[in-house]
């Protein structure tokens, strides 16, 4: 199988030496659209508000858009513009076709509910401008003549600017005409542009029989200092200035190992932007699903642009512009007013959700490669994370596990037993992931296939018959999701009758997803293919159905989701899944983890797994990781040694390999290197708790876990471009070692103005905040410390999987700020089912003040049966030691034994044997 694999990739043209050919993917130059619109700069906007229409009900405004020919004078389109005042101080602006030749593709999937009002009043009508105000405090000044939106904060200045550039496009559908030059309905010369009604790329035709639908939209960030986020791209998480490149692309594709250090697009495509200076953030949320470009100019940046700029003003401009390119849909913009980063992140994921509390296993380590050969090879991996003492919480199966490439099936030969071989993981306290792939292997026989033929399941071509495209099985077709029939047929198929061998404790891997299609024009599905749209009255022939190119950015979260919805439907809703995907778009945190996708066992692809998933997380997908060790090629012991320590310190933490790779299972390194991986996951395990704990907050507030440093601290300049160190919380500085045979880094301490400690977690040894430092590092470790006035919680006692450690007892790290005080919490339930949802949990509180250490539930109606106790307390930065200590718990007084430590200013409360499952303090006397 892996010969027809490797043959099928070299027949299609998929490079077999595994890197990327740009030649597969289009440049904007080849993208009829953003060549089309990237060239529009008008000097003038030709859209013009109607004064006479506007209207004002409850949270919206609306009003006539027009554009005039100039010459003629007469109306060219009329747009239909709605602009409503949303909660938490965001505002969103529509535009569409008031009266379309059929209606135009508005996102679906993105958002997780309908957004919530506020107030809305137009508070003044003068002089060719409009004032409408929120009950916050915002304002929104629109401009009629040329048409330009200002959005206004609390302060009075301006935050965000649309169409201030003029590039505010929408084109107008319109029916196909005879021949070039003929008039279209409104009696007016139509000279089409090249590509209007067909494009071809590398010997695929797209047919476009709706001609051209694009949509535009320029942003303008006053006072900004950098822009950040629309993932998923190999840069900096800060973005540059692409006016002498190419623009960022966001456009869900399958690259083979794909560039590093470029706006090239791979698998996910999140069309979130936020701003950032010392005085405010803010953001906007581009809601469109089709191919999107991006183009950024950063006019401090001291590019050729900017500079011509600065020269006109007169000296430097502190702003970013930006500027949307999308292929179809409408305007649909979401304006995030923050005011600080924490604000604006949340503000987007009140908009697009956040991800549910995670399965307490997922957030362990997992095991992967393409692929464990057999059941054989599983129990023999199984058993060699215990012979040499790995804890390791699940295994992978990659596609080799099933019959001959038909998902729902396992290879009938070297899978022969597959409830055997799970229950032998379960019994140990691991689990197990099998991958699903929307690609359908087209085989009579096989029972999906013959089903989504028969019911018509599968996603259309452009001429309404089954698509059939290329992927691993061979020849294959897609399910079409949009069609809720298919979604429940689905669902079927994920209950345990209906895929034996499977049980609670066997997860998914949606791979594949963005749909890669390996002789489609990209690797993906051609733009022109057919999905389903409900039917409606009156609605035949092109509106009868959407096309790939309007949905294409959102097609693996309908596949994502109809597996969430499966995976619980098959235990009536009682066990939380774990759902690993590829493809990612908005709203995607809502269904599944990510990982970065095929990298390399290169130190280059270990860099940019960090700004990749901050980037990620601060576009709400929180919990990312990097395959660690490289996807393709060989690691050498440094490099397997430093992605270990990198991977135990990002939310998804899993080892995973091509099918011609060496085998790497950590034991079959050397011993010292063994010897590193095993004290890197070891780390991660004893830091479980306060992960999930991470994960819980996520799930209440919507922050990110994993924050860039000028979430914490906005004002600090020096933060807003380092992306190679980042926070876990705001607890954690997390600085990976990521350069070859280093034996110094250069670490950011932030919160120099506030005299902020920071502790290193090893030795406690403190460091007040100064900005940059040179810091000596060895191999066998990575910087990482803990703020002062936290409190972390530990578990010390690392068993072989996290389920065994649940009533495990804690250690609590106390790192004390200059008030010599701490804070922190801790989240526990049963780590696998809804039960929380019943307040069947303990979220506690530790509050530690010189007099007294207290943890109290935040939640006094939630209680859960922990057996979980404290063993040790450790409370770092003392400067004056207590002579005493007593526990104060259900009305028990127990006096305490104490340990301190001179030399790091260590003071160590020896077994409290406090229990977690009820509150207690510990009174200190002097």
């Amino acid at each position: 199988m892996k010969a027809l694999s490797l043959l099928l990739i070299a027949a299609l043209g998929v490079s077999g030496a595994f890197a990327v050919d740009r030649n597969n993917f289009k440049t904007c130059e080849q993208s009829g659209f953003c060549k089309r619109l990237r060239a529009f700069k008008p000097e003038k906007s030709q859209y013009t508000l109607n004064v006479d229409s506007v209207f004002v009900h409850g949270n919206v405004f609306s009003a006539e858009v027009v554009t005039v020919d100039l010459e003629k004078k007469n109306i060219l389109w009329r747009y239909a513009l709605r602009l409503s005042a949303l909660a938490d101080g965001t505002f969103r602006v529509e535009m569409d076709e008031a009266d379309p030749l059929y209606p135009r593709y508005r996102t679906q999937i993105a958002l997780e509910d309908e957004p919530k009002g506020d107030g809305l009043k137009l508070i003044s009508q003068e002089n060719g401008k409009l004032t409408l105000a929120n009950t916050q405090g915002h304002k929104v000044i629109i401009t009629t003549e040329p048409l330009k939106i200002e959005f206004v904060d609390h302060t009075g200045e301006v935050a965000v600017v649309l169409n201030e550039n003029s590039q505010l496009v929408v084109e107008p559908l319109r029916v196909k005409t005879e021949k070039i030059g003929e008039d279209d309905e409104q009696g007016n010369a139509v000279e089409e542009p090249e590509g209007t009604w067909g494009e071809n790329f590398k010997g695929h035709h797209d047919s476009k029989s709706r001609g051209n639908e694009g949509v535009s939209l320029d942003v303008a960030f006053p006072g900004a200092n950098h822009v950040y986020g629309i993932p998923e791209h190999t840069d900096n998480f800060y973005l540059k200035t692409t006016t002498s490149g190419e623009p960022y692309r966001l456009y869900n594709l399958d690259v083979f190992e794909y560039e590093l250090d470029s706006p090239m697009a791979i698998y996910g495509a999140v069309p979130v932007l936020y701003s950032h200076s010392a005085k405010r953030s803010s953001g906007v949320f581009w809601h469109n699903s089709a191919e999107t470009w991006v183009d950024i100019v950063n006019y401090s940046e001291g590019n050729v642009v900017s500079s011509l700029v600065n020269f006109v003003t007169g000296g430097q401009k502190q702003r970013v512009d930006a500027r949307f390119i999308s292929e179809s849909g409408i305007v649909d913009i979401f304006v995030l007013l923050g005011e600080k980063p924490a604000d604006v992140f949340r503000q987007y994921t009140t908009l697009t959700g956040v991800a549910p509390i995670p399965p307490k296993f997922s957030l362990a380590y997992h095991q992967s490669r393409w692929n464990y050969n057999d059941e054989a090879d599983v129990r023999a991996v199984d058993d060699g994370f215990d012979q040499h003492d790995i804890p390791a919480d699940t295994l992978w199966l990659d596609i080799e596990y099933t019959d001959k490439k038909k998902y729902f099936t396992w290879d009938v030969e070297r899978f022969r037993h597959p409830t055997e071989m799970v229950a032998n993981l379960t019994a140990k306290g691991r689990k197990l992931v099998v991958i699903i792939d929307p690609h359908i292997k087209r085989e009579a026989g096989y029972f999906v296939h013959e089903d989504c033929t028969e019911k018509g399941y599968y996603v259309k071509n452009k001429d309404g018959n089954d698509y059939e495209g290329w992927c691993w099985p061979g020849s294959s077709s897609y399910p079409d999701f949009f069609n809720p029939e298919v979604t429940k047929y689905y669902v079927e198929r994920y209950r345990y009758e209906n895929f034996p061998g499977t049980s609670k404790d066997v997860h998914i891997w949606n791979d594949m997803n963005e749909p890669s299609v390996f002789n489609g024009p990209e690797i993906t599905m051609p733009k022109d293919c057919r999905h389903w749209k409900p039917p409606q009255d009156g609605q035949d022939g092109l509106a009868a159905y959407w096309e790939h190119r309007h949905v294409h950015n959102e097609y693996g979260q309908w596949y994502i989701r109809a597996t969430q919805q499966g995976m619980l439907a098959r235990s009536d809703g009682k066990y939380r899944p774990f759902i690993l995907t590829r493809s990612t778009f908005a709203g995607t945190q809502r269904y599944a983890a990510v990982w970065t996708g095929d990298n390399a066992a290169e130190w280059g692809f270990l860099q940019a797994s960090v700004p990749m998933c901050i980037s990620l997380a601060t576009a709400g997908i929180s919990f990312c990781g990097s395959d660690v060790g490289g996807f393709f090629k060989n690691p050498d012991a440094e490099l397997m040694t430093r992605w270990y320590q990198a991977g135990a310190y990002q939310a998804f933490f899993r080892a995973h390999s091509h099918i011609e790779t060496k085998r790497r299972e950590p034991w079959l390194f050397d011993a010292t290197t063994l010897a590193r991986i095993r004290d890197a996951v070891r780390r991660r395990y004893a830091l479980l708790d306060f992960w999930y704990t991470l994960f819980y907050e996520h799930m209440i507030d919507g922050l990110p876990v994993t924050r860039p440093l000028f979430q914490e601290f906005p004002k600090e300049e020096a933060t807003f471009t380092i992306d190679n160190q980042y926070l876990l919380g705001d607890k954690l500085l997390i600085r990976p070692v990521l350069e070859q045979g280093v034996t110094s880094v250069k670490l950011y301490l932030p919160a120099k103005e506030t005299s902020t400690l920071w502790y290193d977690v090893d030795s406690y040894q403190v460091v007040t905040a100064n900005g940059w430092i040179n810091l000596d590092v060895t191999i066998t470790k990575i910087p990482v410390y803990q703020r002062g006035g936290t409190v972390v919680p530990r578990k010390e006692r690392v068993r072989r999987a996290s389920a065994l450690m649940a009533n495990d007892p804690y250690t609590l790290v106390v790192a004390l700020d200059a008030n010599n005080t701490a804070r922190g919490t801790v989240y526990i339930d049963d780590g696998e089912t809804y039960e929380y949802r019943s307040n069947k949990y303990i979220y506690g509180s530790f509050d530690y003040q010189p007099t007294a250490f207290t943890y109290k539930f935040i939640n006094e109606d939630a209680n859960y049966p922990t057996r979980s106790w404290v063993e040790r307390i450790v409370i770092a930065g003392i400067k004056n030691a207590p002579k005493s200590a007593k526990l104060v718990q259900g009305g028990k007084q127990t006096p305490l034994q104490m340990t301190l430590h001179r030399g790091n200013d260590v003071l160590v409360v020896r077994k409290p044997a406090a229990s977690m499952a009820s509150p207690w303090e510990i009174q200190f006397t002097y």
